[in-house]
């Protein structure tokens, strides 16, 4: 699953227009332009597809956490320059203020049965013996039970 994927998953389930998608790279640190977020968001056989990177999808998603629970006291945390599914599904879990079972909740609304102990594993620290790694078909499926939870019609 690329960053651009995330990107127009997160904008369709929260009707994120171009300008709250402008204000949530800004609440990140980054000012983007519409032409930019257009690029982004074009299907991937678009010529004028640009793929989003790792360390702008971490801006995002750090503006989207600004966005959701307001800002942090203290400077704002500097974006990671490498993304892996785990932190996108850290980052969408504090935006969101999501404890297990909401977690647990949106994965059934996309129909996966997941356990308390193999949730944890996705927030434990690479190192960590049970640290299990998120892979594209878990991020996949808890974003369209987001879009379940989330997206108002």
């Amino acid at each position: 699953m690329n960053n651009n994927d995330v990107l127009r998953r997160i904008r369709y389930t929260f009707d994120l227009n171009d300008d709250k998608m402008i204000a949530t790279f800004g609440l990140g640190g980054k000012e983007v332009t519409r032409a930019e977020i257009s690029d982004w968001l074009k299907r991937d056989e678009d010529p004028a597809f640009k793929l989003l990177n790792d360390r702008l999808l971490a801006t995002f998603l750090n503006g989207f956490i600004t966005l959701k629970r307001g800002p942090k006291d203290g400077p704002m945390p500097e974006p990671e320059k490498r993304l892996n599914n785990n932190l996108i599904l850290r980052k969408i879990k504090i935006a969101l203020n999501l404890i297990e079972e909401d977690l647990q909740e949106i994965f059934g609304l996309a129909e996966v049965k997941i356990s308390k102990p193999e949730l944890s594993a996705f927030f434990r620290q690479p190192g960590h013996k049970h640290f299990r790694h998120c892979n594209d078909q878990y991020l996949r499926r808890f974003l369209e039970g987001m879009q379940v939870k989330f997206h108002q019609v």
